[in-house]
């Protein structure tokens, strides 16, 4: 994780070391976000322990990106990192928008443009599965063709290789330069994204920008 209180660079370096002498075959960078009401937010906001400041935390950010890339893994996702193919396939069929079945309580499912989850009660999970009974599903979102394509967008833009306009335009028909040419052009103009004869990715500044780039799709 990065951004951690009293973490500074050289931490940042250190455990970097230490990590590519393991050689695991996937590793996930997060910063920190500090969640409303928790100890750890109270106590920064009183002053008792501090974060580094957004700059640093950006050269941590590419430090990490730069020397895990130098030790030969690949930057496949915002937030991910692996070995040749040992992308993680769950991340990769999300990003990507494809379907999937959750089993068991609370286990979450993506069907038919739909998402759901299964209820968090045990004996209503146990007594109403097997009858098929409603409250045991919670609806999230269904979604329309329109949010379909937004989230394809937004989702294929957290790829390092961005998003295909080969594949919007399979799944959707329609080609994504055209239905989405004043966010593209906003976030071309602003060097967020760049885009080529079948991709559209994030530039370097969109790396960090990655917020502002996804609110056009939201």
């Amino acid at each position: 994780m990065l951004g951690l209180p009293t973490q500074n660079l050289q931490d940042i370096k250190t455990d970097l070391n230490r990590i590519i002498e393991l050689k695991p075959e996937h590793i996930s960078v997060y910063s920190l976000i500090l969640e409303e009401g928790t100890l750890l937010q109270q106590k920064i906001e009183k002053g008792e322990l501090y974060t580094p400041s957004e700059i640093i935390e950006r050269k941590m950010y590419w430090t990490v990106k730069n020397t895990l890339e130098e030790a030969g893994y690949k930057h496949y996702e915002i937030s991910n990192y692996a070995k040749p193919g040992f992308e993680s396939k769950h991340n990769m069929d999300c990003w990507n928008q494809k379907e999937y079945i959750g089993f068991g309580l609370a286990a979450h499912s993506y069907i038919n443009n739909t998402r759901y989850s299964n209820t968090e009660e045990f004996e209503l999970y146990f007594s109403g599965i097997a009858l098929g009974d409603p409250k045991t599903k919670i609806i999230h979102e269904t979604q329309t063709k329109e949010d379909q394509m937004k989230e394809f967008m937004l989702l294929g833009l957290r790829k390092i290789d961005g998003v295909k306009i080969s594949d919007f335009k399979n799944k959707f028909v329609d080609n994504p330069i055209y239905i989405y040419r004043k966010e593209l052009e906003k976030l071309d103009k602003d060097e967020l994204i760049e885009i080529d004869i079948n991709n559209i990715r994030l530039t370097n500044k969109g790396i960090d920008l990655a917020n502002l780039v996804w609110a056009e799709f939201v």
